[in-house]
């Protein structure tokens, strides 16, 4: 599960640990200057500029210190009058003269030369991550993460990498990852629905409806969820709304068969906002806690079964609209989504054959595009092949710290 986007991480992580070792090498880290050189610097720094430099060339010209003559001797009263004049009043000095920018440059040099001999760290800067965040926006679009997602990811990590100190020697490797992950899992929690308290809070019955295209699992999407609720002890209602396609209720008749539930179906071509209405009203009588009504699998270009789904929403109110789409379907599936919430406003989502996914995009876009959650992922072919959508539990396995 999702081998191929763990494959396409490996060249923004080598292009992060590239520019990292590429700094450190830039820094000088490797040949940085030794504690007591430090200080000889400080002291330079903090000397008034003419006296020390003059002796420090004395001593490289190999002359000795010059005797003074005797008028120099008388002088040096007065010199040191003056000096200490100055020392009293520094606003006399000029602004920008050589002593201060002497100071400002000395000091700068102490302060990157600590932090590399006492802290061994680097800080990066936003010009360093220009290749690795590229190669990262990159792997996330051929992994069928959707442009402007890849976008917000690349956002999130680049906020999180650029002014931190970095420490030399740790594994890049590591440090590509824990920012990507956490940018993931603040993506993926942003309107993150708790399934289990929605049901258990919301006035019964609960009525959920699910709609997407054709072919994507729908109908065993539908079962899957009546056993996860099943299993919670709540009681299930299921509602044949798909009167369109040859065999949907019949379908769906076999699900309630296997899982003991009452199924409200009408004939074929009849009106699916009456099935779904009557099955409501049979919860409603017998006090059951869910309804789980099918509808037929439609295109959003299809205008006529587009306005029927509008109408079916109109006259049953449904508590939650959930859209079903495949996994593997990527940005095709995504952009459907979106669409589908343009025009009937879904709730959330279900993603159907994650275990086939090798890429993953689709996982983590549909949320970002239509603003509202992925509630469960599937993951087999049976009813307890249903998981409910954590975002750590998708994060761990995009980046292949569990087992799929």
């Amino acid at each position: 599960m999702f081998n191929r986007f763990k494959e396409k991480l490996s060249s923004y992580k080598e292009a992060l640990s590239a520019k990292i070792a590429e700094k450190v090498s830039a820094s000088g880290a490797n040949k940085v200057p030794r504690p007591e050189e430090i200080e000889a610097e400080g002291g330079l720094a903090l000397e008034a500029g003419g006296s020390s430099k003059r002796d420090s060339r004395s001593k490289e010209s190999g002359e000795g210190p010059r005797k003074k003559s005797r008028k120099e001797s008388q002088k040096e009263p007065e010199k040191a009058a003056s000096l200490a004049s100055v020392r009293k009043e520094p606003q006399a000095q000029a602004p920008g003269n050589g002593v201060a920018d002497n100071k400002k440059s000395r000091f700068s040099f102490l302060q990157k030369a600590k932090t590399l001999v006492f802290e061994q760290e680097i800080i990066l800067e936003e010009k360093d991550l220009e290749e690795p965040m590229w190669a990262l926006e990159m792997a996330l679009m051929e992994s069928d993460v959707a442009l402007p997602v890849a976008e917000e990811i690349v956002r999130e990590v680049k906020s999180d990498l650029v002014g931190k100190k970095r420490k030399i020697g740790a594994d890049t490797g590591q440090l590509a990852e824990d920012s990507l992950r956490s940018a993931l899992i603040t993506l993926l929690s942003r309107n993150h629905l708790d399934f289990d308290e929605y049901i258990r809070t919301k006035e019964k019955p609960v009525k959920i409806l699910f709609v997407g295209v054709n072919g994507t699992g729908k109908t065993t999407s539908i079962a899957k969820v009546a056993k996860y609720l099943l299993d919670q002890g709540y009681s299930v209602v299921l509602a044949a709304g798909d009167t369109f396609r040859a065999g949907a209720i019949e379908q769906l008749e076999v699900h309630g068969n296997n899982l003991g539930l009452k199924v409200i179906k009408h004939k074929t071509g009849g009106d699916p906002a009456a099935v779904i209405f009557d099955a409501i009203e049979y919860s409603r009588a017998h006090n059951k806690d869910v309804v789980l009504a099918d509808t037929a699998g439609r295109l959003h270009t299809n205008i006529n079964l587009m306005d029927q789904m509008k109408k079916i929403v109109r006259v049953t109110n449904p508590d939650l609209l959930i859209f079903v789409d495949e996994a593997i379907a990527g940005n095709d599936a995504v952009e459907r989504a979106r669409l589908f919430n343009e025009s009937v406003p879904i709730g959330g989502s279900i993603l159907t054959k994650t275990d086939a996914d090798a890429k993953g995009g689709s996982a983590i876009s549909i949320a970002y595009v239509t603003g509202k959650p992925v509630l469960f992922l599937g993951v087999g072919q049976t009813y307890p092949d249903l998981v409910k959508f954590e975002p750590e539990w998708l994060v761990d396995r995009l980046m292949g710290e569990a087992e799929a």
